[in-house]
């Protein structure tokens, strides 16, 4: 009988391929990435395709292509998601590092090598391929180049990362990282590849960026619309996990974190951009919030209710996100301090129903939505204000003076040697 090592001798390169009713293009683009990892790799590698359940002859395509090719694999899924394939796939892989590209193979596989090299040799963890560096080379319309930018605008203002592009379908993770990172990835469709590079960064994982040449797929079946509307529900899941602490990602940095997470420096202009982004959201949970609570509690208490939950929310995610403060230290006396804030802006949009009312006895709730709505908008701003003047205010540390020393003499001495504390 034949050795483990000799049955299953190591694997160093997955490339998965996930796909769904793929069956006009499959052969052809598997064939040749096929072309290309034997032409250029001198690693073990292999190919996957993920079959996501499709319901034309995706799947035999595919079974013909793991009979006629070597090193090329094939898994059949039962349901549909992108993240679903992946998490399945990588998960059960042996190989060192895990990548995928997407089907339409819509980035030039040059950058294939340059992707992989990194996390091969060890010096990072995920590497991505990225659409929006000056030396990329893209070709897409319009609207999707406004709507990737904005997207990826969005995250590094209101989730406090630094890779520039989360949703080019090009990218690869070390066995390690994917041990740690997946399962603690929820989404199952295409959000799933921001959420595992949010987490994977705050967790202190290196991100490696390779500028790609690509070419946008006009026959791509994604709805833009509905795509968009999930990713923003992701980023408010994600955002309060790591904002709460639900998400644990302190255990993955002490296990191969690099460095502690830091929010990118950022100037007043990234602040407000973060901090309007939070409110935005906040102001739509609000909303949503008083038009539940409205009919069974009044306007002044559903409007008390809406204003504090979404207050705690706020507090927390502009605490990390926005003015870049973590770990527990002073934790209590901020959300003391957003009290205080909270009952100021309690004040203007309470004070914002009592003149409608006064003025207009007989207003709608659609009116006292609209009003509170637009109170709430200035109730933010003064929280901004407050928050970074009063809250989170940076403050100087005292200056260490040794015993029998001036603060005029001080200056002439070495320092005391300090230990940072850091939060990871």
């Amino acid at each position: 009988m034949s050795s483990m090592t000799e049955t299953n001798p190591p694997l160093d390169i997955d490339i998965v391929v996930p796909c769904y009713n793929e069956q006009d293009t499959l052969a052809a683009h598997v064939r040749r990435l096929h072309a290309f990892c034997q032409a250029t790799f001198s690693h073990s590698w292999r190919i996957t395709i993920a079959d996501n359940a499709s319901t034309d002859d995706t799947a035999r395509i595919a079974d013909d292509l793991v009979a006629m090719l070597p090193e090329v694999h094939a898994v059949h899924l039962p349901e549909k998601g992108r993240g679903r394939a992946l998490k399945a796939v990588w998960g059960a892989s042996p190989a060192r590092v895990l990548v995928y590209v997407d089907e339409d193979l819509s980035t030039d596989l040059a950058a294939l090598e340059p992707l992989i090299a990194p996390l091969l040799s060890g010096h990072s963890d995920v590497a991505i391929g990225t659409r929006l560096a000056g030396s990329s080379r893209v070709v897409r319309g319009g609207k999707r180049e406004f709507i990737s930018r904005s997207y990826n605008l969005l995250l590094r203002t209101t989730m406090g990362v630094s890779f520039s592009d989360a949703q080019c379908g090009f990218k690869a993770i070390t066995r390690q990282a994917a041990e740690h990172i997946l399962p603690l990835c929820e989404d199952n469709a295409w959000f799933f590849d921001t959420e595992m590079l949010v987490l994977a960064e705050h967790a202190g994982l290196r991100v490696h960026e390779v500028p790609v040449d690509w070419v946008d797929d006009v026959n791509s079946s994604v709805d833009i619309t509905s795509t968009a509307t999930e990713d923003l529900k992701g980023m408010w899941r994600v955002s309060r996990g790591l904002a709460t602490g639900r998400t644990p990602i302190t255990p993955i940095y002490a296990a191969i974190g690099r460095q502690p997470f830091t929010t990118p420096p950022v100037g007043i202009l990234g602040q407000i951009l973060r901090f309007g982004a939070i409110g935005i959201l906040s102001t739509i949970a609000f909303a949503l919030l008083y038009a539940v609570l409205r009919p069974a509690l009044g306007a002044q208490t559903a409007d008390f209710l809406a204003l504090l939950l979404t207050a705690v929310g706020n507090t927390a995610l502009n605490r990390r996100f926005t003015f870049g403060v973590r770990g527990r230290a002073g934790a209590g006396q901020h959300q003391i301090q957003g009290l205080v804030v909270f009952g100021i802006a309690w004040a203007i949009t309470s004070g914002s129903l009592v003149i409608l009312h006064a003025t207009d006895p007989g207003s709608t709730h659609q009116a006292e939505i609209a009003v509170l709505t637009g109170a709430n908008l200035v109730a933010t701003l003064v929280r901004f204000l407050l928050f970074k003047a009063w809250v989170f205010r940076t403050r100087r540390q005292p200056e260490l003076i040794r015993p029998g020393t001036t603060p005029a003499t001080a200056a002439s001495t070495e320092p005391l040697p300090t230990t940072a504390t850091t939060h990871p």
